[in-house]
């Protein structure tokens, strides 16, 4: 395999930056939402594809995919947000094996108030920390990262 290539002083800085971003950030979005909107991160992470899927239902799998999620912890989140009332699973009428999440009027209403305070957050702890030429150039760097890593299947 070879000898490692060090990181620099330049690249270390980037990459403890981006370890720590991604450390600290989530607790304190989650705390945001928690205090706010009695949500817990996973469930809020659900909640927006299924509030902007077409009839704000989506296939367990798909959902899954979306937010990169191995089935096992989509199903017990599922579940755990089902009991809530947040959500619903339906048959799938393509494949029985299948299931069908759907977002519940309770589901829509908890995003919908929780969606303004963590935009917010967002806004304060991340984006407000940037300038625009940095969010010119973060925004498409990160996506160049992200187009690099291989997906869930491989």
């Amino acid at each position: 395999m070879g000898e490692a290539q060090w990181l620099d002083e330049r690249e270390a800085r980037a990459w403890r930056g981006l370890i720590g971003v991604l450390q600290r950030l989530p607790t304190v979005l989650e705390r945001q939402l928690v205090q706010d909107a009695r949500l817990s991160a996973a469930e809020y992470t659900l909640l927006v594809p299924l509030s902007e899927a077409s009839g704000g239902v989506l296939r367990a799998r798909d959902l899954g995919r979306m937010v990169s999620w191995e089935r096992s912890r989509i199903s017990h989140q599922i579940t755990r947000m089902q009991k809530r009332g947040l959500v619903v699973r339906e048959e799938c009428s393509e494949d029985a094996r299948g299931s069908m999440v759907r977002l519940t009027d309770a589901g829509r209403a908890a995003i919908v108030a929780a969606a303004p305070a963590h935009v917010a957050a967002v806004r304060q702890h991340f984006i407000d920390a940037l300038t625009d030429a940095e969010l010119d150039v973060i925004g498409p760097a990160f996506e160049r990262v992200l187009h690099r890593l291989p997906d869930d299947e491989g």
